[in-house]
């Protein structure tokens, strides 16, 4: 199986955005560790005055913990798939949150994306994009001088005993469960996804290499420890 890309990707979310909140509450700190990442951006609570951009939203888990961090930062929250987008924008949501459809390598011409933003926080994103750097470069593009980037990914740390675990969650768990709700093919792209996305130094890296700066690459709790990180990095002060 080849990894799903662009239009067929959305696709494949628009379907799965039936039960996608589902199988990801099945999935133990799902939502406390989007939360952690999004205390680990450093920005002042409540968030009065800063402008949040929510980039691959999905169906608005990473915008509730945005909103559960900073409750008084405006939130644009963007997302490739339309269905995934309208479970998003059905939730209830207080003042300060709108949603635009548009892929994040289109991110400069959306009509309702309007930078610069304080910050940007990136869920589960980078490693479903064809050109991973194009869009680093546009998400720097977007962030004010000193603005801040979290990236709350997949990113193995390298060691065996990772990759095992992943591997045996997925085909042991996740898999089974999404195929009798008809959406194997979207979770055998999450497996292979993760396995052939870069490993955590190599993130790390691919940040430095776009012009970020102050990178760190830091654990989640639990079973992801060495799975996933949150990868936190700032876009350089404009030399005067």
């Amino acid at each position: 199986m080849t990894l799903l890309r662009d239009e067929d990707l959305a696709a494949a979310f628009d379907h799965a955005s039936r039960t996608y909140d589902a199988l990801v509450a099945a999935n133990p700190g799902y939502h406390a560790h989007l939360r952690r990442s999004v205390r680990r951006l450093g920005l002042p609570a409540p968030g009065e005055g800063l402008r949040v951009l929510d980039l691959g939203c999905g169906t608005g888990a990473s915008t509730a913990a945005i909103r559960c961090v900073l409750p008084a930062a405006d939130i644009t929250a963007v997302d490739a798939s339309a269905g995934m987008l309208a479970k998003a924008a059905a939730k209830p949501w207080a003042g300060g949150v709108r949603f635009v459809h548009a892929p994040a390598e289109h991110l400069t011409t959306a009509a309702g994306v309007h930078g610069p933003f304080d910050a940007v926080f990136a869920a589960y994103l980078f490693r479903n994009l064809t050109d991973p750097d194009a869009v680093l470069s546009t998400v720097r593009s977007a962030l004010r001088p000193g603005g801040r980037l979290a990236v709350h990914e997949y990113s193995l740390s390298g060691r065996r005993t990772d990759r095992a675990v992943w591997t045996l969650v997925c085909r042991g768990i996740v898999q089974p469960a999404a195929t009798l709700l008809g959406d194997g093919p979207l979770y055998r792209h999450l497996w292979r996804s993760v396995v052939h996305f870069d490993p955590a130094d190599r993130f790390a890296a691919r940040l430095h290499e776009a012009g970020f700066a102050k990178v760190r690459a830091l654990p989640l709790p639990g079973w992801q420890t060495g799975i996933t990180h949150t990868f936190v990095a700032v876009r350089p002060e404009d030399p005067r």
